[in-house]
């Protein structure tokens, strides 16, 4: 059922209070009913949530009268306040239908009494949080100006915002309810990250290698597949408070051969996919301005001096240029890929009018090239163009600007060396996602500081546009997030920031193989440990991984009521009287996001001056209803639409943050990967001989102010 218009909420609201009703009459009432203490649990749980539903249906209509002057326009609706909206509603229709369900079936022989009481009581949780989110986004629309959805103006409500989150319980997002807000197909995925999430994280430090903590954590997974309250929980303490290695060691996983192999058999095949090395040299490059004059690009230089940059290069045909022997002696494979002078059969293509460069997400500590591949394959083949990924530097070994100065880097190698990357670049399409889709733009914004040419045009999937921890609609949502909680996001955004960190000049490569073989001793050590742990956890259930025995959801309530009530009100916001979102068991340590270096408008281009923007290529933005970036990408699309910058926004519904990577799992994914690959071939197609001399004036004002101000 999709809710969409206005009035829906009205209905959702109505059927919520059929099922209360019909639900305590049945159960509540005198019956010969043989399940005693579970029916009073359903009973207290149902008045529970028709109390929510009643409180909330005034709430929701607040929202859905004003929601739409925040939206980019009036074609793209879109913005925090409508999917806090949504989420609402999404958890309300899983109650109903768990409602009507029980109240069908609660005389069935076969009738689950316990288990339907834990879905709903853990249903009603989520929905005491959820309100509390939506008061605080009742804060938020009363506290900041007229259509505007981030507050980073009012540091007080972002540090409220902040100290909420650290404070309010979240486990039942990743328990019963996990996921309950995205498309269907997706929610089998989502368990098993959860899955793997929890167990990598109580096996985490046991093993020098990702891969060999992998291994051991499949052997603690299956408590938490048949215990989701104890999932949650550990959920919420490993997104609480691991540091920022565990992150980087975990999302990593997906860089391992044997995840990368299953990637590429299900993946379309390529002529042309290997690695190289670019040596740190000078290059000189044509003013936009003036072609007959020159610039002069250095070598990536932040933190530890002159360094090469790493990067792939990606094609579904082999073009000419793409086997010659000055790019093949860049090659970091050995040995080193096959040419299509070795295969005579192949018949090699003419350079393309085309060059993609693009810039992987994973939050400017993780991942690199390889765990995009899928998508890049994807796209060479259908819009028949090179791509060259880039694989800057990591956080927190490699804070801003490291990155960004390998993009441009490599951004200014590829215009002057496209004959070898199969193409004439014509057209050069910068895209990228998440932390991707910012240095794109960033990487943009430099090219014009510099006086070169800007690309042909952005491809933003979800990006990050605003690197802090300020409060608006869609990051609230960063308390049910699975892939981006509030902590993670926070941990990402300070080490690219380079908070306390240390910058040390990364390895050049290291094999998961050969790290394997140095600890195969440890690893045979911790299964038979492992396996023992894990059955020990069968014969005690009761005992969760770090030892402390689980409460149910009345004592934990209980527990959490009485936590809530010894906090310093001061330091929390104020609800309406009667009323407290649950309490977490253990605070989580989110330290905000006050460097300076994040205001940096190379860092933060939501920040940036108009000056630093006038003159960028069109953007064209695809983010989710359901991302805590979500705002990020609208109140950036608005600036550039009101300062006459060509951008396009487009929402996408139902899909997590990330959904690139997603794209295979479902239709939902692949109709969102395929909104990405047209907006490139718009850039491609587009025909603005004019507006490109216009860009390059302003590009040398820009250039020149720039300098001035420096």
């Amino acid at each position: 059922m999709r809710l969409d218009s206005d009035m829906d909420y009205k209905l959702v609201f109505a059927a919520l209070e059929t099922v209360c009703v019909d639900n305590i009459s049945i159960l509540g009432g005198p019956s010969d009913l043989p399940y005693g203490s579970v029916a009073i649990r359903l009973v207290k749980c149902m008045k529970e949530i028709q109390e929510h539903g009643r409180v909330l249906e005034p709430v929701v209509a607040g929202f859905t009268a004003v929601y739409h002057h925040y939206d980019f326009d009036e074609q793209t609706p879109g913005n925090g306040y409508r999917t806090l909206v949504k989420v609402l509603q999404s958890c309300l229709m899983h109650i109903i239908h768990k409602g009507r369900y029980i109240a069908s079936n609660y005389n069935n022989a076969f009738f689950r009494a316990d288990h339907n009481a834990s879905e709903m009581e853990a249903y009603c949780n989520a929905l005491c949080q959820l309100r509390a989110l939506l008061h605080l986004a009742q804060r938020l629309i009363n506290d900041n100006a007229y259509g505007q959805l981030n507050s980073f103006q009012d540091g007080d409500l972002s540090k409220r915002f902040v100290q909420e989150y650290s404070s309010m319980h979240k486990a039942c997002f990743y328990g019963r309810c996990l996921g309950f807000q995205y498309a269907p197909a997706l929610r089998p995925f989502l368990q098993t990250i959860v899955i793997s999430m929890v167990s990598y994280g109580e096996t985490y430090g046991k093993q020098q290698s990702g891969l060999g903590t992998a291994a051991l954590s499949l052997l603690t997974s299956g408590k938490y597949v048949i215990d989701p309250e104890l999932r949650g929980a550990e959920f919420e303490r490993i997104t609480q408070n691991l540091d920022m290695q565990f992150w980087k060691s975990f999302w990593n996983i997906t860089e391992s051969n044997l995840l990368t192999g299953f990637s590429r058999i299900a993946s379309i095949p390529v002529q042309v996919n290997f690695t190289m090395t670019v040596p740190p040299v000078t290059l000189s490059l044509p003013l936009a301005s003036d072609p007959s004059l020159t610039a002069t690009v250095s070598p990536p230089l932040a933190h530890w001096g002159p360094g090469p940059v790493h990067m792939r290069l990606i094609s579904y045909e082999i073009r000419e240029g793409q086997d010659s022997e000055e790019l093949l002696a860049l090659s970091r494979s050995d040995p080193p890929p096959i040419t299509a002078s070795q295969l005579p059969w192949v018949q090699k293509q003419p350079l393309s009018p085309w060059l993609i460069l693009h810039i992987h997400g994973g939050g400017f500590v993780a991942q690199t090239s390889k765990s995009h591949e899928n998508y890049l394959r994807t796209w060479s083949k259908e819009l028949k163009v090179p791509i060259l990924s880039v694989d800057y530097s990591l956080s927190p070994e490699a804070p801003f600007p490291r990155a960004l100065e390998e993009c441009f880097y490599a951004y200014c190698w590829a215009l002057k060396n496209c004959h070898l990357l199969g193409s004439t670049a014509e057209r050069v399409c910068l895209a990228g996602d998440s932390a991707g889709g910012n240095l794109c733009i960033t990487l943009s914004m430099k090219a014009m500081s510099c006086g070169i040419r800007v690309p042909d045009g952005i491809m933003a999937a979800y990006p990050a546009t605003l690197l802090t921890t300020d409060a608006s609609p869609s990051r609230l949502l960063t308390l049910i997030d699975t892939l981006l909680p509030l902590g993670v996001l926070a941990k990402c955004i300070n080490a690219y920031a380079g908070t306390d960190c240390q910058t040390v000049q990364p390895a050049v490569e290291s094999s998961s193989l050969s790290a394997l073989g140095r600890e195969t001793v440890v690893l045979l050590s911790d299964l038979t440990q492992g396996a023992s742990n894990w059955i020990q956890s069968f014969l005690d259930p009761g005992r969760t991984s770090g030892g402390t025995r689980s409460l149910s959801s009345s004592q934990r309530r209980l527990q959490n009521n009485a936590h809530s009530s010894k906090q310093n009100c001061a330091d929390h916001v104020e609800y309406p009287e009667g009323f407290q979102p649950l309490r977490s068991e253990c605070l989580a340590f989110v330290h905000p996001t006050s460097c300076p270096v994040i205001k940096n408008p190379f860092v933060s281009p939501l920040l940036a001056p108009n000056n630093l923007l006038r003159g960028l290529p069109p953007v064209h933005i695809v983010a989710s209803a359901l991302d805590a970036l979500l705002d990020d990408s609208v109140m950036f699309a608005k600036k550039l639409r009101d300062m006459g910058q060509p951008v396009s926004l487009t929402v996408v519904e139902d899909l997590p943050h990330g959904f690139l990577s997603l794209t295979q799992l479902s239709k939902e994914t692949e109709a969102a990967s395929a909104i990405c690959l047209e907006q490139m071939r718009k850039i491609f197609q587009q025909e603005n001989p004019t507006p490109s001399l216009h860009r390059r004036t302003n590009m040398q004002e820009t250039s020149m102010s720039t300098n001035h101000s420096g």
